[in-house]
C-alpha cells in the first residue's frame, strides 16, 4: 500500500511544493491550506502522516494537532515551524508530535524524516497486530465444554490480578497451557514467563536453579549465576510440580513469597523482585499436607486462587475439537487434513488416562503413520481401535427387574478387564478409565487373585 501524505500550510506555495517533493518520492500527496480542512480530510482519506505548520490562522498548528491526535492517536504528525518558535514545537511534541523540522528545511532532510516515521509507524502497527494475535492464541483454552468454559472464564478474571493461582489437574490436562494464558492476557505480558519443573531438578541444585549463587559459593559454582526469581523479574514464574519440591525449600519459597525478596546462594545482598508466581501440581495437596510432606502454610499462601483442570474424560465434547486442533498445528509438515467419522467415533469413546497430551500424542503418531489424507482407526493405536470390538458407551450395563450389586458388578468388570488385557494391570486400568493403583486398590478389596 502506497503511504499518503497530507500537507496543512496556508501558504499555497508550500502546499505545492511538498505535493511535488511527496509524489517524486513515490508517495500519495493531498494538501489543504486550513486546519478544519485539513481534520475533514483525515476522517476522509485516513492518510499515513501529517506535515502541519505550526504557525496558520484561524486554527493554528497545536489546535489542529490535538484534534488529530483526539481523531487518530496513532497518526504520526510532523511539525513545520520557524526558527523562532522551536519552543513551541517542542510544546507540540509533548502533545504528541512525532517529530518537527524548521523552515527553511532541506528537503532531503525532510524525506529522510518522513521516511523514520513511516517506518516506525509500521513497526507499531505490526508489533500491535502480534501482540493482538498472540492474545488470540491465549485468550482460551480449547473446547467448547461447560468445564472448561468455566475454566476459560476464571482464567480470564485472574489474569488481571496480580494474585498467586493454583492450578491443579491430573498429568497431561494443560496446566502449562493455563499458566501461559494467565500470563498473556495480565498486565505482565510483556515480561518474561520463567517455567520451573520442582521434579526434574535435584534437590542440592533447586536452590541454585531458583535463587541463583555467588562465585564460590559450592564446587563449581565458578561464576555467578542469576537464579530463576531473578531472570522473572516484572514477569511470571511458573513452579511446576510443586508438590515435589522437599520441605526445607518450602520454607524458604514461603519467604519469598511473603517478603518477595532473598539472597543467592552464598550471598549476602537482599535482593526484591516483583514476581507473580504460578505453581501447579497433579498431587492432592491436602492428602500430602497430612502426611507432612507439604507445609500447610505454604499452601495457603499458593492457594489464593484455585483453578482445577478436568480430566479430558469429563469433557468428550472438546475431543473432536481438539484433536482437529492438534491435526492443524500438523498440516504444514503433514499431508493429512481431516479424520474419518470412524476415527473421530472411536477418539470419543476412549477415557484418555494420559488426558491431552496422550491425545496430542497419538494425533501426531497417526498423521505419521496414515497413507492419505484421512486418518481412519487403523491408523490409531490397538488400545483406541479395541473399543469398536467392545461394546458401545451407555449400553454396557443392563439393570434386571430385581436389581443389582454395585460391589459385584464392580468386580466382574475389573475381572472382565484383566482378562482382555491379558493381566496387564496398567491397560486393564485404561479400560476402566482409572489409574492402575485405584485398579490395585479394587484389586485388593474384592480379594481378586492376579495371575
Amino acid at each position: 500500500m502506497i503511504p499518503k501524505i497530507l500537507i496543512i500550510d496556508d501558504e499555497e506555495h508550500m502546499c505545492w511544493a511538498l505535493e511535488r517533493a511527496m509524489r517524486q518520492e513515490g508517495y500519495q500527496a493531498l494538501s489543504a491550506n486550513r486546519g478544519r480542512q485539513g481534520l475533514d480530510i483525515i476522517r476522509e482519506e485516513a492518510p499515513s502522516l501529517v506535515l502541519l505548520d505550526l504557525k496558520m490562522p484561524e486554527m493554528d498548528g497545536l489546535e489542529v494537532l490535538k484534534k488529530i491526535k483526539e481523531m487518530c492517536p496513532k497518526l504520526p504528525v510532523i511539525m513545520l515551524t520557524a526558527h523562532g518558535t522551536i519552543e513551541t514545537a517542542i510544546e507540540a511534541m509533548k502533545e504528541g508530535a512525532s517529530d518537527y523540522i524548521t523552515k527553511p528545511f532541506d528537503l532531503d532532510e525532510l524525506k529522510l524524516v518522513i521516511k523514520q516515521n513511516l517506518v516506525m509507524s509500521q513497526l507499531v502497527t505490526e508489533v500491535n497486530f502480534l501482540r493482538s494475535e498472540l492474545a488470540k492464541k491465549y485468550k482460551m483454552m480449547v473446547g467448547e465444554s461447560p468445564a472448561i468454559k468455566q475454566v476459560t472464564k476464571l482464567i480470564e478474571k485472574v489474569a488481571n490480578s496480580n494474585a498467586t493461582v493454583l492450578i491443579t489437574g491430573e498429568s497431561g490436562t494443560g496446566k502449562e497451557v493455563a499458566a501461559v494464558a494467565i500470563q498473556r492476557n495480565s498486565p505482565r505480558r510483556d515480561g518474561p514467563f520463567v517455567p520451573v519443573n520442582c521434579a526434574a531438578l535435584p534437590d542440592n541444585l533447586l536452590e541454585s536453579e531458583l535463587f541463583g549463587h555467588e562465585k564460590g559459593a559450592f564446587t563449581g559454582a565458578v561464576a555467578r549465576k542469576l537464579g530463576r526469581f531473578e531472570l522473572a523479574d516484572k514477569g511470571t514464574i511458573f513452579l511446576d510440580e510443586i508438590a515435589e519440591m522437599p520441605l526445607n525449600m518450602q520454607v524458604k519459597l514461603l519467604r519469598v513469597l511473603q517478603e518477595k525478596s532473598f539472597e543467592r546462594v552464598g550471598g549476602t545482598e537482599t535482593l526484591h523482585v516483583d514476581v507473580r508466581v504460578i505453581a501447579a501440581t497433579n498431587r492432592n495437596l491436602a492428602e500430602a499436607m497430612s502426611k507432612g510432606l507439604f507445609r500447610e502454610d505454604l499452601y495457603y499462601r499458593l492457594n489464593v486462587v484455585q483453578i482445577n483442570l478436568p480430566p479430558l474424560r469429563d469433557r468428550k465434547e472438546d475431543i473432536p475439537i481438539l484433536a482437529n486442533h492438534f491435526l492443524e498445528k500438523l498440516r504444514p509438515n503433514y499431508f493429512v487434513n481431516k479424520f474419518s467419522p470412524e476415527a473421530i467415533r472411536l477418539l470419543t469413546q476412549y477415557n484418555w488416562p494420559g488426558n491431552i497430551r496422550e491425545l496430542q500424542n497419538v494425533v501426531e503418531r497417526a498423521a505419521i503413520i496414515c497413507h492419505g489424507n484421512e486418518i481412519t482407526p487403523e491408523d490409531l493405536p490397538i488400545e483406541i481401535q479395541e473399543i469398536s470390538e467392545g461394546y458401545e458407551m451407555g449400553s454396557v450395563v443392563r439393570i434386571p427387574e430385581n436389581g443389582i450389586s454395585l460391589e459385584d458388578l464392580e468386580k466382574e468388570l475389573i475381572i472382565k478387564a484383566l482378562e482382555k488385557s491379558k493381566g496387564n494391570q496398567t491397560r486393564a486400568a485404561q479400560l476402566l478409565g482409572i489409574t492402575r493403583s485405584a485398579l490395585l486398590y479394587r484389586v485388593q478389596k474384592h480379594g481378586i487373585v492376579l495371575s
